[in-house]
């Protein structure tokens, strides 16, 4: 028996199993940056064709969760064309994932002229069966809220 070529092997194995959470997590980021740049000009699509018909969302400006595609489809529809940024980061982009999940989480940093937004992100996606990532769950949440005396 050639113990060699069990850890040749497994060596190979461990390689590809990180070179393919590495494509994923590139893969991950990249979708959400084209359709973050898309929504600062205003644009809502490649969210909208990134989420699932099951998709929930959790928004600073909402009262409760959005379940549903339909619903979030309303909310973009009635914000087209009025985001509008000069430009934004993603800092510290990190992707956590199995075979079919993946969890992005971020901190959004939106400039518009000397204003400057800070945000948390998560962006939850499932590897769907057609082999198309969607995102599942979206929560937004402003960094660093100033404390609230009563």
């Amino acid at each position: 028996f050639d113990y060699n070529m069990i850890e040749h092997s497994t060596k190979n194995l461990l390689t590809y199993i990180v070179m393919d959470k590495n494509t994923v997590s590139e893969t991950i980021i990249a979708l959400e940056r084209e359709a973050m740049s898309a929504w600062h000009d205003g644009n809502p699509s490649p969210f909208l064709e990134l989420y699932s018909k099951d998709f929930t969302y959790f928004d600073p400006g909402q009262e409760v969760r959005l379940d549903g595609w339909d619903k979030i489809k309303e909310l973009y529809d009635s914000l087209r064309g009025k985001v509008k940024m000069d430009r934004f980061e993603m800092i510290n982009p990190v992707v956590q994932a199995t075979d079919t999940m993946a969890v992005l989480t971020y901190n959004l940093h939106s400039y518009s002229g000397e204003t400057l937004w800070k945000e948390n992100c998560t962006e939850v996606y499932r590897l769907e069966e057609n082999n198309e990532w969607k995102i599942i769950h979206c929560h937004f949440s402003p960094t660093k809220l100033p404390l609230i005396n009563k």
